[in-house]
């Protein structure tokens, strides 16, 4: 017979409590225990005024507490250390599969690790100063920036996974040392540029050439100020334009030239802190728009032909795409800032869940 569990500290008290209105049965659904082992439980609870178990007989452990202690400290602290190597640094002579055990028992256990881009400690401040400012921002005020940003399709969009240790908990799962940065790799890939204000959606553009100061003004004047133009025959006026630190988007002369075209059309800058796409709910629209890629035409990994052949495809399935985005995922995104600024201070300006 397989051996039996012992009931949890919650368990006894959620019988305990119980136990003064309801019989066992009724405990026993309450609780999904077994009418019988409440019983058996409320028994010896009345009998020994104690919710402590026996000394059971059996093997006894091969680890002190002592040991474990010392084993849950170095995996928490060196999160990506192979389990041969913990057991080697830790010396305990016991098999990898009781050194598994020993953490499980605090539910500690090998998860995949976070990407996200890195942070220095300037990153951080930045970040927090940027959250501190716009941290009573109201949802009709976030509706009001254009968001925008690149974006790299890529035919094959399979990673490397990399494991970690910790709890099962948002604040071990965002530490920086659980974090795996993203890497570029190679592939045919499709650039892209887009935008969006509230649940007005605006153009894809693809680039095909190294994107400069140049190439990436010349997207501006041919594209985001047509879609401002739109916006403002709608009505709407006051708008905020983002866009991150890519150097392109930092040039003096397109900093410039931004500023000239705001006085004119009536719009602002936005001071976006560097490394931080999870702040850019443009970046989950861009993950929306490759998973419905992906899902939607499960080959795209392998469409035959060269770069520019693959190229075409990808195009048309995108601008199909694109443009059948609804209004209930943009009004998601932007429900979603007020929490992320929140969550920017919580984290003390470190890593989010976005």
């Amino acid at each position: 017979m397989p051996q039996r569990k012992q009931l949890t500290n919650v368990q006894k008290g959620g019988i305990i409590a119980l136990g003064q209105h309801y019989k066992p049965a009724r405990i026993g659904r309450e609780l999904s225990i077994p009418r019988k082992t409440v019983d058996s439980f409320l028994n010896r609870f009345q009998q020994r005024s104690s919710v402590e178990n026996l000394p059971r007989s059996g093997r006894p452990r091969k680890t002190s507490s002592t040991g474990d202690r010392w084993l849950k400290r170095t995996v928490l602290t060196e999160t990506k250390l192979p389990l041969q190597e913990l057991k080697s640094i830790c010396n305990i002579p016991v098999s990898i599969r009781t050194i598994q055990r020993r953490l499980r028992e605090d539910d500690i256990r090998k998860w995949k690790a976070v990407k996200r881009a890195l942070l220095s400690e300037k990153h951080a401040r930045d970040r927090l100063r940027w959250a501190r400012e716009h941290q009573h921002w109201t949802v009709e005020e976030w509706a009001k920036v254009i968001w925008s940003d690149e974006s790299t399709i890529k035919k094959d969009n399979d990673t490397r996974t990399v494991w970690v240790w910790r709890h099962q908990n948002k604040e071990e799962k965002y530490l920086p040392k659980n974090i795996q940065g993203k890497q570029r790799d190679g592939g045919i890939s499709q650039m892209i540029w887009g935008c969006f204000m509230g649940r007005q959606l605006g153009p894809i553009v693809f680039i095909d050439e190294t994107i400069n100061q140049d190439v990436y003004m010349a997207l501006l004047e041919q594209n985001l100020l047509e879609y401002i133009g739109v916006l403002k025959e709608d009505g709407l006026e006051g708008f905020v334009f983002q866009q991150d630190n890519a150097r392109p988007h930092a040039a003096k002369r397109t900093q410039r030239w931004l500023e000239s075209k705001g006085r004119e059309l009536g719009f602002t800058v936005m001071r976006w802190p560097a490394n931080s796409p999870d702040l850019n709910p443009i970046e989950n629209l861009w993950a929306w728009l490759k998973l419905e890629l992906y899902q939607r035409y499960p080959d795209t990994k392998y469409l035959p032909g060269g770069a520019t052949t693959v190229k075409v495809v990808l195009k048309k399935r995108l601008q199909e795409i694109w443009w059948e985005i609804g209004e209930d995922v943009l009004d998601r995104l932007i429900q979603s800032m007020p929490h992320r600024v929140e969550e920017v201070i919580k984290a003390d300006d470190w890593y989010t869940s976005y």
